[in-house]
C-alpha cells in the first residue's frame, strides 16, 4: 500500500476566481471573519502581512472534527495559476504524516468571469499504514471555500 497521496475535490463558486485568490493572498488576515467555525486564528510567524506573504510563515488555528488543531505553513503564490500552496511545516496534522501540503486553486469560467472552480487539493505522505487518510482536512478546505462564496464582501 502507498503511504503517498493526493485528495481532490472540486467546486464550482459563484464569485471570480480573482476574488478568492485575493481573499488569501491580500486578505487572509480576516479568515477568522470570513469563515470563523473553521478558522479561529491566522499569524504571521516570519515575514509580514504587507508584502502579500509569499514564502512567509503562518499559524493557522482552526478545528477539524470539533477539536482545536494548529498548521504551521509556508505560502507560496502562483498569480499566473490563482494557485495558493500551504507548505505544511509542523502541527497537528503531522501527528499522521510525513509530508502535508493542501493547495486552493481557482480557476475562471470561461463562460461567466463571475463564476470559478475552485480546485482544492491535499498532497500527503501518510507515517504508517494506520494513518488516517486527510478527508477531514479535505472537509474543511471544502468549508473555508463555501464560507468565502456566502461572505457578503463577495
Amino acid at each position: 500500500m502507498s503511504l503517498c497521496g493526493k485528495l481532490v475535490s472540486e467546486l464550482p463558486i459563484n464569485a471570480s476566481a480573482e476574488k478568492c485568490y485575493k481573499i488569501f493572498k491580500d486578505n487572509c488576515k480576516h479568515m477568522p471573519n470570513i469563515t470563523p467555525k473553521f478558522i479561529q486564528q491566522v499569524d504571521v510567524h516570519d515575514g509580514d502581512w504587507d508584502t502579500h506573504g509569499h514564502g512567509s510563515i503562518k499559524i493557522w488555528n482552526y478545528f477539524a472534527d470539533g477539536k482545536p488543531e494548529v498548521l504551521k505553513e509556508q505560502v507560496e503564490y502562483d498569480d499566473a495559476k490563482l494557485k495558493i500552496t500551504l507548505r505544511g511545516i509542523e502541527g497537528s496534522p503531522f501527528r499522521d504524516y510525513k509530508f502535508f501540503k493542501p493547495i486552493f486553486q481557482y480557476v475562471p469560467k470561461s463562460d461567466n468571469p463571475n463564476h470559478c472552480l475552485a480546485i482544492l487539493t491535499i498532497e500527503y505522505e501518510k507515517l504508517n499504514d494506520s494513518s488516517p487518510y486527510p478527508y477531514k482536512y479535505i472537509e474543511i478546505m471544502n468549508g473555508i471555500t463555501k464560507d468565502m462564496e456566502s461572505n457578503p464582501s463577495f
